[in-house]
């Protein structure tokens, strides 16, 4: 997916428009400068075309407080990340020092940049907005981005660097993500499967920054294959690269179809592997658990089967799951792990018949009902499948707020008995018939 950088010094606005572009109230808005030290990462649709937005922290060039010094590179690693640049300036403060060296790095950078002149409501300040044309940019958008004023031509001239083509070969293949902590092996996993060094591999964990995305078209098989900066505590991300790079990782699962969840076999199923197993059944991603580095485990201690009950437990009450144990380093059972991701892709897409999902269900709610309310029977007489990407399925009820989530795990385990979801999340929804 395309993604849209919001730069710009201190208090001009940023968080604003990226509030408004993602439309949602999810970036911190503060007259006090400085109050966006992260990068806050949303989601746009303009005229359908989807794209990632990054809300910057304000930049300050040469600023020598610890934090200034973290903005600037958080910055500086946005540019590079992003496909279009949008540099944001204030009509009210006029064109300031920080401007003008924003300017000349942005300058440097061979990628479209559009300035947005930002507070521009009035036409006397439609007037002010004239000088910041001294900076020398190929195109201005005078904006207000509280009033939403003027931000539809700043989209449309966003979107038209974005090309379509691109997007849909993507989106046709399957795209698989390779998860996990650091130096689990995810990158080892890739350069086995591609044949050749296509990551640094190294024994120093969070070598891998990026997400790096490979087409895969190798034994009659072909996908988009994500290999993801390692994801770790938040308590653990010390420096700026390190949650950047978790930020990627993140937008890597987003953009999956699956998710392989790559675990160290040595230290174990750790709470953080649960986190993240936990993150990717929350956004509705197929997934598959690889225990590598099986190799190095003494089974007369650990056997396959006891590790596998082991890490069902942890993972209730999602357990309908593949777990393949495998050695990248002895390329033990990667291609088997490659073969059930694939299967997992498939069982996502199935879409059962309104009329089978019927005869099956609704046999089945008779045998067991829902519990009484009231004194009187809560009723379900229809069931359909969402026209949705998740497996997701609504239960059509006379007191639908009335059925408790242990009837809807009831009902999840019926249409995983009858249908192989085998590694999918599944979406139960109830309403009003």
């Amino acid at each position: 997916m395309y993604t849209v950088a919001i730069v710009g010094r201190p208090n001009v606005g940023k968080s604003t428009l990226f509030n408004r572009l993602i439309g949602q109230r999810k970036a911190i808005v503060d007259d006090v400068s400085g109050v966006t030290r992260d990068r806050q990462y949303g989601e746009c649709e303009w005229n359908g075309k989807h794209f990632h937005v990054i809300d910057t922290g304000g930049y300050v060039a040469n600023g020598e407080e610890v934090f200034e010094k973290e903005i600037r590179q958080q910055v500086e690693i946005a540019l590079k990340e992003a496909t279009v640049i949008v540099f944001v300036t204030d009509v009210l403060a006029g064109v300031m020092g920080l401007d003008e060296e924003f300017a000349n790095l942005l300058h440097k950078t061979t990628k479209p940049v559009l300035c947005a002149v930002n507070k521009v409501d009035n036409s006397k300040r439609h007037t002010d907005a004239l000088e910041f044309y001294s900076m020398g940019f190929d195109q201005y958008f005078f904006i207000s981005s509280l009033s939403g004023g003027g931000t539809g031509d700043l989209l449309d001239a966003v979107t038209s660097y974005m090309n379509d083509q691109e997007e849909k070969l993507e989106t046709e293949l399957p795209k698989i993500a390779i998860v996990g902590q650091p130096n689990a092996g995810k990158s080892s996993l890739l350069n086995a499967l591609v044949g050749q060094e296509r990551n640094i591999v190294s024994e120093v964990a969070g070598t891998t920054r990026d997400s790096i995305h490979t087409h895969y078209n190798l034994y009659g098989k072909e996908f988009i294959l994500i290999d993801t900066a390692g994801l770790r505590k938040k308590s653990t991300e010390k420096d700026d690269l390190e949650f950047y790079s978790t930020i990627r990782a993140v937008k890597a699962l987003e953009e999956a179809d699956v998710c392989m969840l790559m675990v160290d076999s040595v230290k174990g199923f750790t709470a953080q592997d649960v986190n993240i197993f936990s993150l990717a059944t929350r956004k509705g991603k197929g997934i598959i658990i690889l225990m590598n580095k099986w190799d190095m485990i003494e089974k007369e201690t650990m056997t396959s089967k006891r590790q596998e009950e082991y890490i069902k437990d942890k993972i209730k009450p999602f357990v309908d799951v593949p777990i393949v144990f495998i050695s990248v380093t002895e390329k033990q059972r990667i291609h088997k792990a490659i073969e059930e991701t694939l299967a997992v892709f498939e069982r996502r897409k199935q879409k059962i018949s309104t009329s089978k999902l019927n005869d099956i269900m609704l046999k089945e709610i008779q045998r067991f009902p829902p519990p009484f309310y009231r004194g009187n029977s809560v009723s379900i007489k229809f069931v359909s499948q969402l026209p949705v990407v998740v497996p997701s399925f609504a239960f059509y009820a006379n007191h639908p707020e009335e059925i408790k989530e242990a009837y809807s795990n009831f009902l999840e385990n019926k249409l995983r008995s009858y249908y192989n979801f085998h590694g999918v999340p599944i979406r139960i929804f109830f309403r009003k018939k």
